[in-house]
């Protein structure tokens, strides 16, 4: 497994970290999460990512219990709060009465007494970023988290975001967006902002929901059981790559893949490792094969040469402005 740090900090995660958002407490059985989680740690995978909010808190709890006995200064554990957690109106956003309350639901689920990152799920534009910050800096100092970050926010709201951060003396360091060779929108803004103040980014969806494995082919129903198929595992959000000029783009992916002698999962996780300001990729799992997959692309090196294949194979249909297509923020 290859380390890097994550952002300007002294915090090391595992390049390829393992998250559970559609499995753990509703695609996959506890026992198959338990057993995804234990071939992880045996796969040298040692950042854990989830949020309150997944399976309707089943996840962290899941997790949880899948993580407990594994000596805590071994693993690095992330978590979220934004999204409802319930039906009452602070049930939600980026309150410092909501976050307050959701740190101490999430450890207690979670069975620890603090998580390594404790990140803003989306930007909350009802409340103050000053309060929000400020909850966030007591968090910290109350140990309850280690260090900051936030999913899916723009770089003028990482911008002001840092700017608070560092008048409060509080450790923000990461990003979590959607990256992929299919959705590059972070490139242009985000990841220049990232880099001038310290934050690295920690990338979901790497294999677009699985559409850059090759699985999915045009002109032919998703096989059955996919993700494509499953109303609770992001049907409505895989569903902007399944379209034939995509699929039929994909499959020409795979040649690629062979010559670099990589599968086409592998192809698709290294390639978004290459960006320097990416310290992690996380990805999901449904049987534990498919990380004795995934971590293979740690420490890849693409040459310029399968950089350029792959540039010259997706042509326009790679996604790089925002205000050009849907916004991603429909995912929990």
């Amino acid at each position: 497994m290859e380390f890097r740090y994550l952002g300007r900090s002294g915090l090391k995660v595992s390049a390829i970290s393992y998250g559970n958002w559609i499995t753990h407490g509703s695609q996959v059985e506890e026992d198959a999460a338990n057993a995804c989680v234990k071939r992880a740690l045996d796969l040298g995978i040692t950042t854990y990512d989830t949020a309150d909010v997944y399976a309707g808190t089943k996840a962290e709890a899941v997790l949880g219990r899948a993580l407990d006995g594994v000596k805590r200064e071994s693993i690095e554990v992330f978590t979220k709060v934004f999204w409802p957690t319930g039906k009452g109106v602070n049930n939600r956003g980026l309150s410092r009465k909501h976050i307050m309350h959701s740190i101490d639901a999430s450890l207690s689920r979670l069975k620890m007494d603090y998580v390594d990152l404790y990140q803003a799920h989306r930007f909350d534009v009802e409340t103050p970023l000053e309060e929000t910050m400020l909850a966030f800096s007591d968090i910290v100092r109350q140990g309850k988290a280690l260090y900051i970050g936030v999913s899916e926010w723009s770089a003028d709201e990482i911008t002001r975001g840092a700017k608070l951060a560092r008048e409060m003396n509080v450790p923000f360091i990461s990003n979590q967006p959607q990256y992929s060779m299919l959705w590059r929108v972070i490139e242009e803004e985000v990841v220049p902002a990232c880099e001038h103040e310290g934050l690295s980014q920690i990338v979901w969806s790497p294999i677009a929901q699985g559409v850059l494995t090759g699985k999915y082919l045009p002109g032919q129903p998703p096989p059955a059981g996919s993700r494509a198929t499953d109303e609770l595992s992001g049907k409505n959000f895989i569903s902007r790559f399944l379209n034939d000029s995509t699929l039929t783009k994909v499959q020409q992916l795979k040649p690629i893949a062979e010559q670099a002698g990589l599968t086409m999962a592998q192809l698709a996780i290294a390639w978004v490792l290459q960006n320097k300001n990416v310290a992690s990729a996380i990805v999901g799992a449904t049987k534990p094969e498919q990380l004795d997959d995934n971590v293979k692309a740690a420490g890849v090196v693409l040459d310029a040469a399968t950089m350029k294949a792959i540039d010259n194979v997706l042509g326009d249909i790679v996604v790089t402005d925002p205000r050009k297509t849907e916004s991603p923020t429909t995912r929990p």
